[in-house]
């Protein structure tokens, strides 16, 4: 997008100067509004010309038939879809009985601006209609970091050059018509179906609507008010139907006056409350957003981003694009996750249907690192609600023959939605990912009471899990066999290592909890057998490794295949996955995402330095990047062994994911892990930021064209920000008492009345490893320097 003449490079927004409608959908996924309860993409106020249309509520889902052309044992027989819930966004214009539609006339100017300070998604533009008519339209849109279930927007008219006849309708509309979102025809039926209706009214300023679904049960109520500001006599009137609630608002405007609009909106939903409850509780919603007003909702919003940025914002210096990209990053990051409150951080957030809305492992893998440096709390919520899934995950293990817990690859409400198993049952690692999580927010928070009430059981059963999944051979060796790790393309196989590695992190962890947990264990069924077990998986655990090449396999005999025939594949046959079948690709060398380079960045202490340089440069040329979930972790471990140059390149494509749509889908919402990644980039990889046990360790490093890096992070209370120029290093403690960390494996005590700076960190001369042909990722350092 950034390409695009139309956007602008600024550090606080992101701004769009032309409107180019052959790119509306895309921006319709960067200019999206969300707290993590509500998500309003980026549509134009009057909803159409649209790309997606979508109003999304975090959890609220439709059930649909999973078709198999074989059936088989364990396959999800139901998969859930993101719904696009009632639209509240909707203000249409008519001028003189011409309906505002930049499709006809003559639009003059027309820019959009979301601002990362203030929160708001604001739009001008001019336009002159068929009739000669010529208007300047302004509109601020919001939706409610302080309010969870409120959104608003306030929408002004002005003539330009003489009287007109205004009309102004503000609607509530559900069962909007939407693009075909499954080739099935049943699923599609199935989903066209999903709104019925229940209750509204249309009366005054207010306006409501009552839908539920109609198989996952769930119900939604949404209602509306407005405050008018018009010349004498602008009237208004209210009408409603069984899908659409509508206010008009009528005024002849002259040159010089305004009609303006303040329409107030409230969402919620439930799968167990009444209808009369549901409604009772959006009409209080609404009541709070009325009585607040708009411009203390506007004061609020800024003041919850100001406390962000305070305790979250990177600065870099030598590049305008990384900054604007990371702080565009932060933002979003924080949308999806800082209202969430127990429900889950899908792939897209809640700026568009891609991925069904599922929550996938990158949540606990990528997102909640971030959010843990710079908002806990929604950690807390986010781990929260995979333990409120736990029975599901339970009844799913025991479906596959399985102890414990075997939680799902892809979700929204708990239950496994993915109908192909080598890349969904089989990627058990999604347990492990979990665990890790739960050991990173606990060791990062200093939470006294999360791993006494969710802690411990998480990390119980799914230990429990990797106990029956695994065995021990002859000689000992404990294995997992059968499984797929982060790389897609090498389904199936035996003992893969970052599985292995982050399996073995699990049972440790798991066996250490209940130590310190008796009174959980014993409610848990855990005895001294169970974690002695554990332990002795976990000390066996096999880590294949190809003395020969003096590199770690990535799975099982996995530098034995027939590597792939980059020479041969064209750039369009990118990605592997659309053009060659899996059969192809599963028995070859080819990866589609980094899976040993992340184990080597998770997992950092199970390898020596020159492990990490020499597994780095093996299978660098092996991997194809069809996800874009493999860049940032490339550019961390990029960092570490030595290529500061290519870890730099690698944070420009993680950062310039969606800014650019590098992949082609932006139009369905933003990547959210790769927008986490582009933090990671930053602070794990030129910061050289890692966790050991319950202290952070640094090894930073900058790349030719920055200048200086700063970030600030919060850790046990504290809030520290590391401040890196090509002269060192320098880390100060905002506030909370001394922490002591680690520079360069050196031990150091930060206070906040002394800041302490050290030289930067010493890297390694290497030739940096090549990538296959036609996959290597942009040179930012050809760029110029500052």
């Amino acid at each position: 997008m950034i390409p695009h003449p139309a956007y602008t490079v600024d550090p606080w927004t992101l701004r769009e100067t032309e409107l180019d409608l052959d790119m509306l959908a895309q921006s319709e996924s960067l200019f999206a509004l969300s707290n993590g309860h509500i998500g309003w993409r980026g549509n134009l106020d009057e909803g159409e010309p649209n790309g997606l249309p979508g109003s999304y509520l975090n959890g609220f889902h439709e059930l649909h038939p999973m078709p198999y052309a074989e059936a088989g044992y364990g396959n999800p027989e139901s998969g859930q879809t993101v719904v696009n819930v009632t639209n509240g966004k909707i203000i249409r214009l008519l001028v003189d009985d011409e309906p505002f539609d930049l499709r006809y006339g003559v639009l003059h100017s027309h820019e959009r601006v979301l601002d990362l300070r203030a929160g708001v998604l604001r739009r001008s533009c001019e336009w002159t209609s068929p009739a000669g008519r010529t208007v300047r339209v302004t509109s601020t849109r919001l939706v409610s970091f302080s309010q969870r279930a409120v959104a608003a927007i306030a929408y002004e008219v002005e003539p330009i050059d003489g009287a007109a006849r205004i009309v102004v309708q503000s609607e509530l509309v559900a069962a909007e018509q939407m693009p075909s979102q499954s080739a099935d025809p049943r699923v599609a039926a199935a989903l066209d179906r999903t709104l019925q209706p229940e209750a509204g009214y249309a009366t005054g300023t207010r306006l409501a609507l009552a839908h539920s679904t109609l198989r996952s049960g769930l119900r939604m109520a949404v209602t509306a008010d407005h405050m008018v500001d018009g010349p004498e006599g602008t009237t208004t009137f209210a009408e409603f139907s069984e899908n659409v609630s509508r206010l008009l608002v009528t005024s002849v405007v002259q040159p010089g006056g305004r009609l303006r609009l303040e329409k107030f909106v409230a969402y919620g939903w439930s799968a167990e409350r009444s209808l009369p409850a549901l409604r009772d509780q959006v009409e209080a919603a609404m009541a709070g957003a009325r009585s607040t007003g708009w411009n203390e909702l506007l004061r609020q919003q800024r003041e919850y981003l100001d406390d962000f940025w305070e305790r979250a914002d990177v600065e870099v210096e030598g590049d305008a694009e990384i900054q604007q990209a990371v702080r565009f990053a932060l933002f979003h990051v924080l949308q999806a996750g800082a209202r969430a409150e127990q429900r889950a951080l899908g792939a897209k957030g809640l700026t568009g249907s891609g991925y069904d809305g599922h929550s996938f492992w990158d949540t606990e893998t990528v997102v909640l690192p971030v959010l843990a440096a710079t908002l806990p709390e929604a950690v807390s919520h986010a781990l929260r609600w995979r333990h409120s899934t736990l029975g599901a995950a339970r009844e799913r293990a025991r479906l596959l023959g399985l102890e414990g817990a075997a939680f799902p690859w892809r979700t929204i409400n708990g239950e496994e939605g993915s109908g192909y198993w080598p890349a969904g049952t089989a990627a058990f690692h999604i347990n492990a990912d979990i665990a890790d999580a739960v050991v990173r927010y606990t060791a990062s928070s200093g939470d006294p009471d999360f791993e006494r009430e969710v802690g411990v059981e998480l990390l119980v059963e799914t230990a429990r899990l990797w106990r029956s999944l695994g065995h021990h051979d002859s000689a000992g060796a404990f294995h997992v066999d059968g499984v797929t790790g982060p790389d897609e393309y090498s389904a199936v196989a035996d003992d893969n290592v970052y599985t292995n590695l982050m399996a073995q992190a699990n049972l440790r962890a798991a066996a250490d909890a209940v130590e310190r947990h008796p009174e959980q264990a014993h409610t848990l069924g855990v005895d001294a057998e169970e974690t002695a077990a554990w332990r002795d998986a976990a000390a066996a655990i096999a880590l294949p490794y190809n003395h020969d090449l003096a590199v770690h396999e990535q799975s099982a005999d996995f530098t034995g295949h027939q590597t792939w025939d980059f020479d041969h594949t064209d750039p369009e046959q990118y990605p592997l996955l659309l053009h060659f079948p899996y059969f192809d690709l599963y028995r070859k060398q080819v990866i589609k995402q980094a899976d040993l380079v992340l184990a080597m960045y998770l997992r950092s202490e199970a390898f020596d330095q020159g492990q990490k340089a020499r597994n780095f440069a093996y299978y660098e040329p092996l991997t194809v990047r069809d996800s874009s979930l493999s860049a940032y972790c490339q550019a961390v471990m990029a960092a570490e062994v030595g290529h500061l140059e290519l870890a730099y390149d690698y944070l420009g494509e993680a950062a310039l994911m969606d800014l650019n749509d590098l992949e082609n889908n932006t139009s369905d919402g933003l990547h959210i892990a790769s927008l986490a990644g582009t933090w990671t980039a930053l602070v794990a990889g030129l910061g050289g930021m890692r966790l050991r046990g319950d202290r952070l360790a640094f090894a930073p490093s900058l790349p030719q064209r920055l200048s200086r890096l700063a970030f600030r992070l919060q850790f046990r209370g504290r809030r520290l920000q590391v401040e890196i120029t090509p002269s060192g290093a320098t880390y100060t403690l905002a506030d909370g008492q001394p922490l002591e960390l680690y520079h360069c494996g050196e031990p150091v005590t930060v206070s906040t009345d002394k800041a302490v700076s050290c030289d930067l960190h010493t890297l390694p001369h290497l030739p940096d490893p090549s990538q296959p042909k036609g996959r290597q990722p942009l040179k930012r350092r050809l760029g110029p320097l500052p």
